[in-house]
């Protein structure tokens, strides 16, 4: 952190939770012209609004420069979007793709029965840039004493950077109890805060930070503010919106 005055203000795993990232917005005063944002991946499935989360996403990216980064679940959109391979399908469907079809497509467009491959249609049709923006995101982000990702990197490799795309967006525990090989603090979203220590609020451990609240689960959205002054956290449950 170099400017005095800048925040880094770091948000991850929105998942569809639209009025939950807007309000948090709100709490932490984000201005797009004094402040640097950094999105962590996985804006869609499960919430009920991933298309608008989305929508509002790719206006900060090209208005204000805001850093999207690439999460799982975006990457399972794009898949089932992208390939007609079973298997993606079925995991889409399976980790809350129904959701996300349904704010793409209307929440009575299965009235009739399920038809994916409509759907599909329908969103290729008419959401071609939204796939373009998910398909252009990077996998991780750097700043003078931190990295940002959303799953995490693998520690044996000896140069974090090495650490396969998929890894960084799926990795769990070879992350959580191992070194990176970094001198720098790794912030990162995927694996819940409540799973890491019984709580939704932001985990801190080592040179790792994880800031995913699992808003999508009924807990709380979680922002990560980073100062030269050092580290603030804010959050909205859902219980507020």
């Amino acid at each position: 952190m170099k400017d005095d005055s800048a925040r880094v203000l770091a948000i991850s795993d929105i998942h569809g939770c639209y009025d939950m990232f807007n309000k948090l917005l709100d709490k932490v005063t984000y201005d797009p012209t004094q402040d640097k944002l950094l999105l962590l991946g996985d804006y869609v499935d499960r919430g009920r609004k991933s298309r608008h989360v989305i929508n509002k996403i790719i206006e900060l990216v090209n208005t204000y420069n805001v850093v999207a980064l690439l999460g799982n679940h975006d990457k399972m959109f794009l898949d089932w979007l992208t390939t007609n391979d079973g298997m993606s399908e079925f995991n889409f469907f399976r980790n809350g793709g129904l959701q996300t079809v349904e704010s793409y497509c209307g929440l009575n467009f299965f009235d009739s029965g399920i038809d994916t491959l409509k759907a599909k249609r329908f969103i290729l049709e008419n959401f071609n840039h939204h796939i373009s923006f998910l398909n252009d995101l990077p996998y991780y982000h750097e700043e003078d004493d931190y990295i940002f990702v959303h799953a995490g990197f693998n520690p044996m490799y000896e140069n974090w950077r090495l650490t396969p795309n998929s890894e960084m967006i799926w990795i769990r525990e070879e992350f959580h109890n191992g070194k990176v090989n970094t001198d720098k603090t790794v912030v990162f979203g995927h694996t819940p805060c409540i799973h890491l220590h019984g709580r939704a609020d932001i985990w801190y451990w080592e040179n790792k930070i994880g800031i995913d609240g699992a808003a999508a689960y009924g807990h709380q959205l979680n922002c990560l503010e980073i100062t030269n002054e050092g580290l603030k956290e804010y959050n909205v449950k859902t219980k507020e919106v």
